[in-house]
């Protein structure tokens, strides 16, 4: 804090604009873009960076509240895509203006520019972008009978790892990573969780109450009640999920692109043998049944800049510095963050770090956003709510109870 103030101080006295950019964690390559677009602006302007709590919900609650005060030093801010849209409805998001619309998403993936957006217009610049993929053990995939060249089902995955005793990974815990579980597959199946995102609360219509609901909760509960997900599936998160994925019970797992730098850190330092990272292999995220549509998991962070920000325009001259395919593809290869531009996967050291690297780019064009919507907090919540622990979901009566509840929260007659 005090070298930040000491820098705001220079920069003051110098009469060049210090742009502060709230960044969420990561491995310091936000911080870094910072000073190179610093040297890069020539004295044009300076970026301080502030980080952001680790958790999502949390970094949502401490910008929302300081927006809603018309907080004039939030200039640039990390934004996960799920919440986009409550800073956008009140007008907490300065506008993109055409040229940096334009000059930002000319290459970029699909599904990053989806999520940038709220009621189809751009309303933040999409930066790195992120999916699911399937993970496999090339050897019990073999052993099952698997062809893991074509799409498969979550069917296909439960049979295939009980056929040979082992475990599914995937994130089971109370956290945004069961939307997320519930997000893909539900949008798999053909559905939504919510049909009209646009609508007020009260006004909101889920989704869940159709076959694709039913079909995403019968694959949650037989995850849950057969034993497949292993005992730790109800608090399973991330991390969680690889390191039974790398155990002798592992099979398949869906999971983010972390899952290979980390196991090659793990074979470094010798924790992990080199022939379990010869066994993995990688494919689109599975079907929730067949003929169903490849929807993989879309994350990642998009940049907004206030609305009560004093230097609007330099800040989005900041960010087209901060997104060029050339930084993005530093970034992807540095600290492991999918680029959103396609340019990006072009570079030799993205292909060397992440051999897998044209699965992402393809599972990005193809991923969906979580509902987007102003709500989304109360959406989500209502999820974990509802459909945690999987053992009890039920295709029968979850979705129509995750409706009710979630329904009336939104209109003002529950509480979270």
């Amino acid at each position: 804090m005090a070298l930040a103030a000491g820098m705001s101080a220079c920069a003051a006295e110098s009469g060049t604009p210090t742009l502060t950019w709230y960044i969420n964690p990561d491995a310091g390559g936000q911080e870094q873009l910072a000073q190179t677009c610093t040297e890069e602006a020539d004295g044009a302007y300076t970026i301080e960076t502030v980080l952001l709590p680790r958790q999502a919900a949390s970094q949502r609650e401490q910008l929302a509240r300081r927006l809603a005060a018309r907080d004039s030093s939030i200039d640039i801010m990390s934004l996960d895509p799920p919440f986009i849209p409550e800073l956008a409805e009140p007008g907490f998001l300065a506008p993109v203006p055409d040229d940096v619309a334009e000059q930002t998403t000319e290459g970029v993936v699909q599904g990053a520019i989806d999520g940038a957006s709220w009621n189809d217009e751009l309303v933040t610049v999409p930066f790195w972008a992120n999916t699911q993929l399937l993970w496999y053990r090339k050897s019990v995939a073999e052993a099952a009978g698997l062809d893991m060249t074509q799409p498969v089902t979550w069917q296909q995955l439960i049979d295939a790892a009980e056929s040979q005793d082992k475990l599914l990974a995937v994130q089971g815990q109370k956290n945004e990573s069961l939307t997320v579980w519930i997000n893909a597959l539900v949008a798999s199946a053909g559905g939504e969780i919510i049909t009209n995102p646009e609508a007020s609360g009260q006004d909101i219509k889920l989704g869940l109450e159709s076959e694709a609901g039913k079909q995403a909760a019968e694959i949650i509960g037989q995850i849950g009640t057969s034993g497949v997900g292993g005992p730790g599936l109800p608090t399973e998160d991330e991390p969680t999920s690889l390191t039974v994925f790398q155990g002798d019970q592992g099979s398949f797992m869906v999971n983010w692109p972390f899952v290979w730098s980390s196991t090659v850190t793990a074979v470094e330092d010798g924790s992990v043998d080199q022939a379990l990272l010869d066994d993995i292999g990688w494919t689109t995220y599975p079907l929730t049944g067949e003929g169903g549509e490849v929807t993989p998991p879309y994350g990642g962070i998009n940049l907004g800049v206030g609305a009560f920000s004093e230097n609007p325009d330099l800040a989005y001259q900041a960010i087209e510095c901060i997104v060029t395919p050339e930084h993005q593809a530093e970034y992807f290869a540095t600290n492991g963050n999918p680029a959103a531009s396609t340019q990006a996967y072009d570079d030799p050291a993205v292909q060397e770090a992440y051999p897998m690297y044209e699965a992402i780019r393809d599972s990005l064009e193809r991923a969906v956003p979580r509902p987007q919507t102003p709500f989304y907090n109360e959406v989500s919540t209502g999820l974990q709510e509802t459909w945690h622990p999987p053992a009890s979901v039920d295709p029968e009566s979850t979705p129509v109870s995750s409706t009710d509840f979630i329904t009336s929260v939104l209109r003002g007659e529950s509480l979270l």
